[in-house]
């Protein structure tokens, strides 16, 4: 594609990278995001791939804006406090880089609309911060084979994997059902430190480029935790389960699963 004057200098510390360069950056321009999620995670993430030039980006998100998310939730404001997430967030989007189409879905995800939703799209990353849509987006990302960057925080600590269906495990091979209701505490319960998000966020946004690209090495088959307090990484080793219920050689789970809301946040 041909870059404008003006792309050229936003762009230019791309450009001259050798794994980037013009052809890397028309890559990214021409990509396609799909963000569940405009809260702390789904903020950081989607302003850095705004910034790289990101062709096109949605969010989907039911919540609005209230004074709790701004010490953490980066895309929003006073100013748009009782606004929809997706409302405030693509504002705060579009006045970063006007080359970027951010598509706001204000709506609640589901096993009904998943499908179709994510069907465009290029890539997905799950920045939701309760187990019932964390296991649908898995589910429904397997089925329709859609590469999965997907991310948590609680308290001090992240952990970011990204999932390539059918090249490595699913997020079931890692934790095969949800937990009980009320076992895990929500963020709104147990709190969380308003730079976490940032950190796994930013982590997030360096696989989805990284697979935009096709360079570098994603964690596929790893999942990278970090803890705030201890400043601390560490790698754990995600083998695939061939009796997975989800990805395995004898599946159980065939069909999208809508979990009982009463599953706490993560």
């Amino acid at each position: 594609m041909d870059f404008t004057d003006d792309q050229l200098m936003r762009y230019s510390r791309h450009i001259i990278l050798p794994e980037v360069g013009g052809k890397g950056q028309a890559k990214i321009a021409k990509a396609k995001v799909f963000i569940i999620g405009a809260g702390g995670l789904g903020c950081p993430v989607g302003y850095y791939l705004t910034a790289a030039g990101v062709g096109t980006i949605a969010l989907i998100d039911n919540d609005t804006v209230e004074m709790s998310n701004l010490q953490r939730q980066i895309a929003h404001s006073v100013q748009t406090i009782g606004m929809p997430k997706v409302e405030s967030a693509k504002k705060t989007f579009e006045a970063l880089n006007p080359d970027v189409n951010v598509v706001a879905i204000q709506k609640r995800i589901s096993k009904d609309n998943i499908i179709d939703l994510i069907r465009d799209y290029d890539i997905v990353v799950d920045g939701s911060d309760n187990f019932p849509t964390r296991y649908l987006v898995n589910d429904a990302c397997f089925m329709a084979r859609k590469p999965l960057v997907t991310g948590a925080i609680l308290r001090f600590e992240g952990q970011v994997t990204t999932i390539l269906p059918g090249d490595g495990p699913c997020y079931r091979c890692l934790f095969e059902e949800p937990p009980p209701p009320g076992l895990v505490p929500s963020c709104q319960e147990a709190g969380v430190l308003g730079v976490l998000p940032g950190v796994i966020g930013g982590l997030q946004a360096t696989e989805v480029l990284k697979l935009i690209l096709g360079k570098g090495d994603v964690l596929k088959g790893e999942l990278l935790m970090y803890n705030a307090l201890k400043t601390t990484f560490r790698k754990v080793r995600v083998p695939k389960n061939p009796s997975c219920p989800l990805c395995g050689a004898k599946p159980s789970i065939t069909e999208l699963i809508d979990y009982n809301e009463g599953y706490c946040a993560m």
